[in-house]
């Protein structure tokens, strides 16, 4: 992979050198290759067995402050040539725009860490059959009321980005990636429901094995059997771990600069304002090694760095890009393509604990829909979880929905469990919300 990294580079050299001479006063390319295999089965039968190796070049020419952009999958000397004529083409009939071009030179990131992302492994399909069989066979013989499969899937990619501009500046590295996860449908008494597990990480041999992600799967499922409706009612609300990251993404998306900049946030203007309980804080690390999200440098080529993004629930920083930040007379962040490990503090408290403070009200396991309005904060979805009273589970609750507005929802946050979900690039543990509506009976 290391002579792939070579010729990829010299590819967007030669690339970024065409756009210049034909004209371009700034250019920008990207390119990525991936090498992989997904291997799905069903009941213990092979379903599919797909091989991929594709890649594809972007480039972005600017010519003063008009823009242009094209791509190709054809990566033949004459397709290359093509494409940057392309971009050009486009550039000239599009408007000027004072925000548009590269970031700055000295937020380049001329001198990167090696993040140790890429542990490669044969791509053996024998072995990723042999580990769906064995996901979906654990799960299957869990319990009888185990009754059916929607499968197991195995997916292992390799993968080469390089990213590099106008400034004189070309970088990329290796990542590898790998997945499993099995589902498994249970019925009792006419009643049938769902659930999965999953494992993701930069090393196959770190996974959970297929029989813990089978039994899993089985036990998950049979917890939601015999689920009922509650009443509808104002209670405390707890939002398991795996499901807990999803309210930092809504905030995410509130901070981002393309939602601040279009003045289309529930959290415009808050920069250095309460925006979480003063106890919690938020960092961002995004050269931890092996990380699911750590990568030396943004889509742009601007270094990444340590960043405490909330502290003491001051809002310290916005995530913009060098477009955005423009936009707002601010400065890149370094977030262009999204955020790189998030950590979110926790509270403490074991999972046992979290229901005994969460009391008598409702644990979410599940949440479906979109209705999420970044714009206004109204936050409203569909739900699935377990009723809780004086700390214990009571019974599986489905078919209802939770209401409330994502600002008073993160002010009033309660706890945060010290069990964290790692397998994404926000770690956190669960939730527990002092309040929220929930619409049932």
């Amino acid at each position: 992979m290391q002579q792939q990294l070579a010729e990829i580079q010299s590819i967007v050299e030669d690339v970024l050198k065409l756009a210049k001479d034909k004209g371009a006063t700034q250019a920008e390319a990207s390119m990525s290759k991936v090498e992989g295999i997904a291997v799905s089965s069903r009941l213990k039968e092979v379903e599919t067995v797909e091989f991929t190796n594709d890649g594809g070049l972007g480039i972005t020419v600017y010519q003063g402050k008009k823009k242009g952009s094209a791509s190709t999958a054809d990566l033949s000397p004459q397709a290359l040539t093509l494409t940057v004529e392309k971009a050009i083409e486009i550039a000239k009939h599009t408007s000027d725009d004072d925000c548009s071009g590269l970031a700055e030179k000295e937020l380049m990131a001329f001198d990167y860490p090696d993040l140790d992302l890429f542990h490669p492994t044969e791509l053996d399909t024998e072995y990723a059959i042999q580990q769906v069989i064995a996901a979906e066979t654990s799960a299957l013989d869990v319990d009888p009321r185990i009754t059916n499969s929607d499968g197991a899937s195995y997916n292992a990619n390799l993968g080469t980005k390089v990213y590099g501009n106008s400034h004189g500046f070309i970088a990329g590295y290796n990542s590898s990636r790998y997945s499993m996860s099995c589902v498994v449908i249970g019925e009792q008494n006419g009643d049938m429901q769902r659930d999965y597990s999953y494992t993701v990480g930069r090393e196959a041999g770190k996974l959970t094995s297929p029989e813990q992600l089978g039994r899993e799967a089985a036990q998950f499922t049979l917890g939601r059997l015999g689920a009922r409706k509650v009443k509808t009612c104002k209670v405390p609300v707890l939002f398991d771990r795996e499901i807990a990251s999803g309210l930092f993404g809504h905030f995410i998306n509130a901070i981002s600069g393309g939602s601040l900049y279009r003045k289309s946030s529930f959290l415009l203007d808050k920069l250095g304002q309460q925006v979480l309980p003063n106890w919690l804080n938020i960092v961002e690390r995004p050269h931890i090694l092996r990380g699911l999200a750590s990568s030396p440098f943004d889509h742009e080529g601007v270094k990444t760095q340590d960043m405490d993004v909330v502290s003491n629930g001051l809002l310290n920083h916005y995530l913009l890009t060098s477009y955005s930040a423009r936009k707002l007379k601010m400065q890149t962040t370094g977030h262009a393509g999204g955020i790189h490990n998030w950590f979110i503090q926790h509270t403490g408290e074991s999972d046992k604990e979290m229901l005994k403070k969460l009391g008598t009200g409702l644990l979410v396991t599940e949440l479906m829909g979109q209705g999420v309005n970044i714009v206004t904060g109204d936050y409203s979805r569909g739900a699935a979880g377990f009723w809780v009273e004086n700390g214990i589970i009571q019974y599986p609750v489905h078919e209802i929905t939770i209401a409330g507005n994502l600002a008073d929802m993160l002010l009033n946050i309660v706890a945060i469990g010290a069990a964290q979900e790692t397998r994404g690039s926000i770690q956190t543990g669960s939730i527990l919300i002092e309040q929220m509506q929930i619409a049932g009976e």
